[in-house]
């Protein structure tokens, strides 16, 4: 079957997200007459008016309860218009993950963009984090609204780039102006030098940017502390040396961990902490389905003390 796009817009409820799509909709740009199934997860003041659209080819269909969707349902909306594109409206308070599962196969995302009101998005972090991780860590585009011009940025670009070092910033001010996030992000490690070293509170910004971008790692060293762990049952000469990290909540804790030839992997003890110092291939591994990611070849491994804090964030 033909992929079928899917623009996904998410945030909370009165977010800007209604005003968004509706001005998206409306411009000649976007909306150049393809056959556009609009999909609404969650209503609030603003409504959408069709009559603006240049082409009239987009259809609405609201949905009250996640659990009354189906890969069928979606796919018979698709049909009965002919959409060749979706756009939907996600609900703020459930998880982006709970549509996608229910998405037909031959539905694929094209671009996540999250909407952030300026005014209550440190609340939200500070009371539903879930919820808010959720949003950041999937989208590629994140726009703070509600701005008032020469207000602080920095909270907002923390907020955004500890949680999604990639996702591209947008600040909307109540003057009508925008402004587009320039502030570079130092790593907090030499990635110049000629052994990388990793403090234990870093360990998380260095697994995320080495699993995301493996590739500026090829050919260098690396040390950091870590926890021995095996890889899997069966491959012998290798481990996997990783740390707990804590993304929002205790309930989210993951152990993130690279795959590692060591030659002595028989003599490590499971869990144990050690000092890896490794040298760092971008190549194609099982651990990663046949995807390109960070290897590691052990070029010492020794016993270390346990990090403080033993679980790491971001």
């Amino acid at each position: 079957m033909k992929t079928v796009p899917v623009y996904a817009f998410t945030g909370f409820l009165e977010s800007g997200k209604t005003k968004f799509i509706q001005e998206t909709l409306e411009d000649p740009r976007f909306n150049s007459g393809e056959r556009t199934l609009l999909i609404v997860c969650e209503e609030g003041e603003e409504e959408y008016d069709f009559s603006t659209y240049p082409h009239k080819n987009v259809w609405k269909e609201v949905v009250e309860d996640y659990d009354d969707l189906t890969p069928e349902k979606l796919q018979g909306w698709q049909k009965q218009y002919k959409a060749q594109r979706v756009v939907v409206e996600l609900n703020g308070m459930q998880p982006a993950g709970a549509f996608y599962e229910k998405m037909p196969e031959n539905w694929e995302i094209a671009q996540e963009v999250f909407f952030a009101d300026a005014r209550s998005i440190l609340n939200f972090n500070a009371n539903m984090r879930s919820l808010v991780v959720d949003k950041l860590q999937g989208c590629e585009l994140v726009v703070f609204n509600r701005m008032e011009k020469g207000q602080d940025v920095m909270p907002y670009h923390k907020l955004a780039r500890a949680l999604n070092r990639r996702v591209d910033i947008i600040y909307d001010y109540t003057d009508g102006t925008t402004q587009f996030d320039e502030i570079e992000d130092p790593l907090p490690f030499d990635i110049t030098a000629d052994t990388i070293e990793i403090n234990d509170d870093d360990y998380a910004i260095w697994y995320r940017d080495i699993a995301e971008e493996s590739q500026k790692y090829d050919g260098k060293n690396v040390r950091f502390k870590a926890q021995v762990a095996n890889l899997r049952r069966g491959v012998q000469g290798w481990f996997a040396p990783g740390r707990f990290v804590m993304t929002c909540c205790v309930e989210d804790i993951e152990f993130m961990a690279i795959p590692c030839k060591y030659d002595r992997c028989e003599e490590l003890t499971m869990r144990s902490w050690v000092w890896v110092t490794a040298h760092v291939e971008s190549k194609a591994h099982n651990l990663y389905h046949g995807e390109v990611g960070p290897v590691l070849t052990a070029l010492s491994v020794e016993p270390a003390d346990a990090a403080e804090p033993d679980v790491c964030t971001f």
